[in-house]
């Protein structure tokens, strides 16, 4: 009785692995580069009369709404978030969506007059976890309770994070709510030159690995995903 066979193994040489490594650092750098393009999606869908605005956004993102909203031809504004710590300079909210939703009034997305948009909040309970998917699963609570067609939406957030939130809603509203993904640049870092900051690298490389999970191990519950009316 045999225990051990004879193999024949095909080992790079050392032009041929150097070779290899350089292909391998080309396509990184090369992914490196796009990696901002890839994460912030801009693809509004035609239709959309919603904007969805999460809510954790800062000031920075949040003034950018307003051109956001000149340029299409929405009629709400919803802004998601669950509870939260007041800013220094904005007391008097307990949740995200409520305090984007003060802010966004008062910064120029018209809320009364002939071009009044109406700005609805629509806050999230306080988790720890998969807290995107919960905010998604309230709007689509919030539509079913008020009544409203949702149809197709755009969906808006902050630079790298964006197609992360686009996929998790489309998950939740399922194939009969189109959904667009508006990403505004971050405040705190150039985006597209992530690599230059530590920030930007945080934010990028932590967005390349969620998503990567959210693909490949995230199963919502039936009940729960894709069942808009």
């Amino acid at each position: 009785m045999a225990f051990f066979r004879r193999r024949l193994v095909w080992f790079p040489t050392w032009s041929g692995g150097l070779f290899g490594f350089t292909l391998l650092a080309l396509i990184a750098c090369a992914l490196g580069v796009n990696a901002y393009a890839l994460l912030a999606p801009m693809q509004p869908a035609r239709e959309a009369r919603t904007l969805v605005v999460e809510g954790w956004l800062g000031p920075g993102e949040l003034q950018q709404v307003a051109a956001v909203v000149r340029a299409g031809r929405y009629e709400r504004v919803v802004t998601t978030g669950g509870p939260i710590e007041a800013w220094s300079d904005v007391g008097g909210w307990g949740t995200a969506a409520a305090r984007a939703a003060a802010y966004l009034a008062s910064n120029g997305v018209p809320s009364s007059g002939a071009e009044g948009i109406a700005i609805v909040a629509v806050p999230a309970p306080l988790t720890q976890q998969d807290r995107t998917y919960v905010t998604a699963l309230m709007v689509r609570d919030w539509a079913r309770r008020s009544g409203t067609t949702l149809g197709a939406i755009d969906l808006l957030s902050a630079g790298v994070h964006t197609r992360r939130s686009w996929l998790v809603y489309r998950m939740v509203l399922g194939p009969q709510v189109e959904v667009g993904a508006i990403a505004v640049p971050p405040a705190d870092y150039d985006g597209e030159r992530w690599w230059t900051s530590s920030l930007g690298v945080k934010a990028t490389m932590g967005e390349v690995l969620s998503l990567a999970w959210t693909k490949c191990c995230f199963w919502p519950a039936a009940s729960e995903s894709g069942s808009m009316p």
